[in-house]
């Protein structure tokens, strides 16, 4: 009797040794199976296992892109807020391959801004000292006469026109092409009211016909996507590579007119022209 109660005991105990000894050389990542979820993700984070390792870094890697890309979102109101510039009507301030930021247009307007709106023209900003990458007046994204399926612009706001307006003598001859009177002009009178636009490097308004289409009416501010608040050199050369890879054989970046610069974005393109237009996320003295 006592000699069985004896071997039952050191049965049990055997048996419980055991069960503690596989607990503890399990550190090659099988001790998890043994546990429940909360052991389960502490070995997940404490483990050396190569293949652990690796997902954890993705994971990890992803998280602050994710996070990075929500205080973004959350500072400029919209998404993407990056656009990458793909042509050069905005040269010198804005260079092909940049990557853009772009903010939606009241957050931080500027005190000259357009009455109803968060866009400072360059003529406002002339007079009022308020300059954006280093000329006066905002950069704004657009989209052409309102069309979401085009690619959007990245020019600056010139000034700004009423319906109906006769706006020749209040532009800068310099941008009207040919025209000499209101009569010779694209839309002048002003079909409606909005921005006049210009790339800081073309020779023209964007309302103006130049042997082409404009490439847009006066801007509404229902078009206007945001402003453009900050370039980075060349990180959009990365969404061009990836835009002109996917891309069809045969097949090319959106453009514009001619001359006219494209956007392409962390998000979308943006276009700009080497003449009156700029397309994006993306996207300029005296006289506007």
């Amino acid at each position: 009797m006592a000699s069985g109660d004896g071997e039952d005991s050191w049965e049990w105990n055997d048996r419980e040794t055991g069960s503690g000894g596989d607990g503890d050389e399990d550190g090659d990542g099988n001790e998890a199976s043994d546990g429940g979820p909360l052991s389960r993700v502490r070995w997940f984070f404490d483990t050396d296992e190569e293949w652990v390792v690796f997902v954890r870094e993705v994971l990890s890697s992803l998280g602050i892109v994710v996070v990075i890309g929500l205080v973004l979102f959350a500072v400029s109101g919209l998404w993407p807020p990056l656009v990458a510039i793909e042509s050069e009507s905005m040269t010198p301030h804005m260079q092909k391959g940049d990557l853009v930021f772009v903010m939606e247009e009241h957050r931080f307007a500027g005190g000259a801004a357009q009455d109803g709106t968060g866009v400072v023209t360059y003529r406002s900003g002339a007079a009022a000292g308020y300059t954006q990458f280093d000329e006066p007046g905002d950069v704004i994204v657009y989209q052409p006469d309102g069309d979401s399926q085009a690619t959007p612009i990245i020019h600056r706001a010139r000034f700004w026109v009423n319906e109906s307006e006769n706006w020749y003598e209040k532009a800068n001859e310099s941008y009207l092409g040919t025209a000499e009177n209101c009569e010779e002009l694209a839309n002048c009178p002003a079909p409606h009211a909005g921005f006049v636009t210009k790339g800081d490097a073309n020779d023209a308004y964007d309302q103006i016909s130049t042997g082409l289409d404009p490439i847009s009416g006066p801007v509404e501010p229902a078009w206007v996507v945001g402003t453009a608040e900050l370039r980075i050199p060349w990180l959009g050369e990365i969404r061009l590579f990836f835009g002109q890879v996917s891309a069809a054989p045969g097949s090319a970046a959106p453009t514009g007119p001619a001359g006219n610069e494209t956007v392409g974005a962390a998000g979308p393109a943006v276009n700009g022209t080497n003449t009156p237009t700029a397309n994006g996320a993306t996207p300029i003295a005296a006289a506007p």
